[in-house]
């Protein structure tokens, strides 16, 4: 009895795979294969529990208050640095991805900065069917852990003469919609007015890039 590999049993449980192909597979586990049963089996338990872990999202206010902790424990002299005093803490694209699992969600990327006094949490994402990005911050002043820092401008540019203008709200929230040129740039006034100025070159990578 033939078997199929790794990949294919991914592929299946993801569903992506064409019909004809699919029939094949599905064919293959009723004619009682014990070893692709356990595959297939592994691979959509697998699925199942990243589907569910995507729906899990923490309020807020609590995630705020841990990211402000994280902050202050004295990890961000693990951080990266960055010219002009921002240090980014985090990257999830610099985060491992789970073995095997090659249909990976690139479309969205979370950062963390420190720009004192300022915490700046950050999404870009694609949006789908355009060369379109769209850019979601929120801003903490970390001097005052209990205030969020509102009214702040927010300034996002493609380096290509778009730029977007944002203000942030009373949660400290911000959001634009860009034209993605591979090349983005983010600024806002730090202390005494002193701008502080955020490099995010290439924010999706090559797949989502701006125009080749």
């Amino acid at each position: 009895m033939n078997h199929f590999t790794t990949e294919e049993w991914i592929d299946y449980a993801n569903e992506v795979l064409a019909e004809p192909k699919k029939v094949q597979l599905r064919k293959h586990l009723d004619d009682g294969c014990r070893s692709c049963l356990r595959m297939a089996a592994m691979w959509g338990g697998v699925r199942q529990a990243l589907t569910r872990e995507a729906s899990y999202q923490p309020p807020a206010d609590t995630l705020r208050v841990v990211k402000a902790s994280f902050v202050t424990s004295g990890l961000v002299a693990k951080g990266k640095k960055i010219r002009g005093g921002v240090r980014l803490l985090f990257d999830s694209f610099l985060q491992p991805g789970l073995a095997g699992l090659r249909s990976a969600d690139m479309s969205a990327r979370q950062m963390l900065y420190r720009a004192d006094p300022y915490q700046l949490d950050l999404e870009i994402e694609a949006t789908p069917g355009t060369n379109r990005l769209v850019v979601t911050g929120q801003l903490l002043d970390l001097s005052r852990p209990d205030v969020v820092g509102r009214d702040v401008p927010v300034m996002v540019s493609n380096r290509r003469g778009k730029v977007i203008h944002a203000v942030t709200n009373q949660f400290g929230e911000f959001r634009g919609e860009i034209e993605n040129s591979g090349d983005l740039e983010l600024s806002f006034p730090g202390p005494k007015d002193k701008q502080v100025l955020i490099s995010l070159r290439d924010a999706l990578g090559k797949l989502h890039g701006g125009p080749r």
